[in-house]
């Protein structure tokens, strides 16, 4: 995920662009007017599995910082600037679009649909490739290293699990209407309190 400030605002707004467009489909859904190319999950979710979800994601998150102790890898937290904050936001939502929206095959039966979601999954956890390919400054896109220390191993996994979570929120049988709201907030969740132990740690290091 990039660090440039101009370009973390400017996708900030365009998830809160389309977030709107998602929020606009979704009030009129729950107010009982169908929609054919509504966005994907538009439809509200009961505050149980919303909650549910909530706590899932700030476990995993406690998981992974436990998990970073126990393996003494800690101190290979990445510095981030306060205004990393709004892209990991933005992250919540329009991940949880691409994801928990349209990535997964839901016409062929249960065990296709969650092989689907492992192997969806599985690429969720491995696009977030900063965490694992190492590029000197100013070298050319093509010219990276790949690093599969402990570190990025160990964040592989969090991430494959963070997946599995969300679609769980998606489609178990306490979301009847596959509402994506519960992954939505779970996802937003997640990355707070990510950059709130970030913080406590002394890795959120300057404004910009």
């Amino acid at each position: 995920m990039t660090d440039n400030p101009l370009v973390i605002i400017v996708l900030f707004l365009v998830a809160v662009y389309v977030f709107k467009l998602w929020l606009d489909d979704y009030k009129k859904q729950r107010f009982g007017e169908p929609m054919a190319n509504a966005l994907p999950g538009a439809f509200p979710a009961s505050r149980f599995i919303i909650l549910v979800g909530a706590i899932g994601a700030v476990i995993l998150t406690i998981v992974e910082t436990i998990g970073e102790s126990a393996l003494g890898v800690s101190d290979q937290q990445s510095d981030i600037a306060v205004i990393f904050l709004l892209a990991m936001v933005a992250a919540g939502f329009i991940e949880e679009l691409i994801f928990r929206g349209f990535l997964f095959v839901d016409k062929k039966g249960t065990a296709v649909l969650w092989g689907s979601i492992v192997f969806f999954s599985v690429v969720f956890a491995l696009l977030h490739f900063h965490f694992y390919l190492v590029w000197e400054d100013d070298a050319p896109w093509h010219d990276f290293t790949l690093q599969l220390d402990t570190k990025a191993q160990w964040t592989l996994f969090i991430l494959f699990a963070n997946s599995m979570w969300f679609y769980f929120l998606r489609f178990c049988s306490l979301n009847p209407r596959r509402s994506l709201l519960p992954c939505i907030i779970a996802h937003v969740v997640s990355n707070l309190a990510v950059f709130f132990i970030k913080l406590l740690q002394g890795h959120v290091t300057s404004l910009w």
